[in-house]
């Protein structure tokens, strides 16, 4: 088994406000492989942003890292004091925003800014730093690179500025790629071009991708495994195509029963009841329990830990096998086979 290129342990995240301490991540823990795609999917406020934010050392005050570890490439990272972290960032670890605006400056040619980063992580002379950033704008599918290398952020298109984002992620050829929500801005057809090429860089690089999320149809068409996480904890963690089809978790099955599919003749699509609960109001127990339809008296005072099933993991006391009560229950959430899982 060869050495993951991140693996997190126990990743706590707490944020001190006036009403106490609130926990955003309690207890994550996930490896990724060399040229490995993890998505990791859930609903706004789950914990994904600040997840990939604790692993490029970006939680700012009142936000700390309360506990766990983080490795990258067997070196742990999440103690490093800040001036050793940024030589982390940027180099080690690529980073692409939602929002590509967010990662370019409208004041400078994007030859500029990928010369600068460039000569930042390297100790290639300026004519060589650009002759490399013309090279990753052609790998990153900018067209004519020899001349829009000297174009300013406004002048491309959305599409464009990301793959001009994935460049500059690029530039230092990292271990990890950490890609926030890259296709939220754009249209379909941009979003499937941009979905290609980060396969791609996995596949041709080798670089480790943490693809975070809500569009479990990129997931899908993009993953080679899926983190869905709830509350701030993992819910369940296996091969996408587990995961999409199988799900284990009453939380998983929900959102994708609630995935419109072409085959799909029903009137409704399914729905989770209820509402991702406030930090400041997590319940203790599992903290789905609320929004469960399959809960029970375990489930609102014992918080669940990953349990292995088959090449997944969930955190769900239906896996239990120490459980007598675990088995009754978990017939009840898997139907017979012709109700279907919508059932």
């Amino acid at each position: 088994m060869t050495e993951p290129v991140l693996s997190v342990r126990d990743l706590r995240v707490e944020f001190v406000t006036r009403r106490g301490v609130l926990k955003a991540i309690d207890g994550v823990s996930f490896d990724i492989a060399k040229g490995e795609v993890l998505g990791v999917v859930g609903e706004s406020g789950a914990g994904k942003s600040v997840t990939g934010s604790a692993i490029i050392g970006l939680i700012d005050p009142p936000g700390r890292i309360a506990g766990g570890e983080i490795w990258l490439s067997g070196s742990r990272i999440d103690n490093l004091p800040p001036e050793e972290m940024r030589k982390v960032r940027g180099k080690r670890i690529g980073m692409i925003f939602q929002d590509p605006l967010t990662s370019l400056n409208p004041l400078y040619r994007i030859g500029e800014q990928l010369v600068e980063t460039i000569q930042t992580h390297t100790d290639l002379s300026a004519s060589a730093a650009r002759r490399r950033a013309i090279e990753l704008l052609a790998e990153v599918g900018i067209p004519a690179p020899e001349r829009r290398i000297d174009g300013y952020p406004h002048e491309f298109s959305g599409g464009m500025r990301q793959r001009v984002v994935i460049a500059l992620a690029l530039c230092a050829e990292p271990e990890l790629i950490i890609a926030d929500e890259p296709t939220t801005a754009l249209d379909v057809s941009v979003q499937a071009q941009i979905i290609a090429l980060l396969k791609r860089l996995g596949r041709e690089r080798g670089t480790a991708i943490m693809l975070i999320t809500h569009d479990m149809g990129v997931i899908a068409e993009t993953a080679d495994r899926v983190a869905v996480m709830y509350a701030g904890r993992i819910a369940e963690i296996g091969p996408v195509r587990d995961v999409v089809q199988n799900p284990l978790h009453p939380y998983a099955r929900g959102l994708m029963g609630a995935i419109p599919t072409l085959a799909q003749d029903a009137d409704r699509l399914v729905q989770i009841p209820g509402s991702m609960p406030r930090l400041s109001a997590i319940p203790p127990g599992c903290p789905f329990h609320p929004r469960c339809p399959h809960a029970w008296e375990r489930c609102t005072v014992d918080r669940p830990a990953p349990l292995p099933h088959g090449a997944s993991q969930v955190a769900c006391h239906l896996y239990d096998r120490n459980d007598p009560t675990a088995e009754a229950h978990q017939r009840m959430t898997h139907p017979p086979a012709e109700e279907g899982v919508a059932a």
